[in-house]
């Protein structure tokens, strides 16, 4: 049996024992998914959702109905063929949707909701104290107003 070599503090791999409880934290951290991260999972899931859309509605644009006019089969059952895969990637991505949809509300399912007037800081709650300040504001505001205006005429 050989021992490990050693390493410096300052550069390389850490110690063995490090290197280990950093593969036991990755695979938690794997499944511990953040739920800022599923927002954005989410996110780009509706943008692919929304470019499948797109794609879509350009081959049906493009397809020629059966109207009596030159029907050329490869060329139909090529865009069908497309159209059936966008339909079930369409299918996929709206389920992948669900599972980010559902995972959010189960991991924001203890959060009680805060009303927005606690999530912004007063400085001051007396009010009095605020009416003071912003009538002693108003005193030199109307009096250098007042000097503008006769050095104006």
């Amino acid at each position: 049996m050989t021992t490990p070599p050693l390493v410096s503090p300052f550069g390389g791999q850490p110690p063995p024992q490090q290197q280990q409880q950093q593969q036991q934290q990755q695979p938690q951290a794997a499944r511990d998914v953040n739920t800022a991260t599923l927002c954005r999972i989410g996110q780009e899931t509706v943008q692919d959702i929304v470019l499948r859309t797109m794609e879509i509605f350009q081959l049906l644009r493009n397809m020629q109905l059966p109207n009596g006019v030159t029907y050329h089969p490869n060329t139909h059952q090529d865009r069908l063929g497309k159209l059936q895969e966008h339909l079930r990637m369409l299918s996929v991505l709206f389920r992948k949707l669900r599972l980010v949809y559902d995972k959010c509300n189960e991991n924001c399912a203890g959060l009680d909701p805060i009303p927005p007037e606690q999530l912004i800081p007063f400085v001051e709650d007396d009010s009095s104290k605020h009416e003071d300040r912003s009538a002693g504001q108003s005193r030199p505001a109307t009096e250098e107003r007042r000097e503008i205006l006769e050095v104006n005429k």
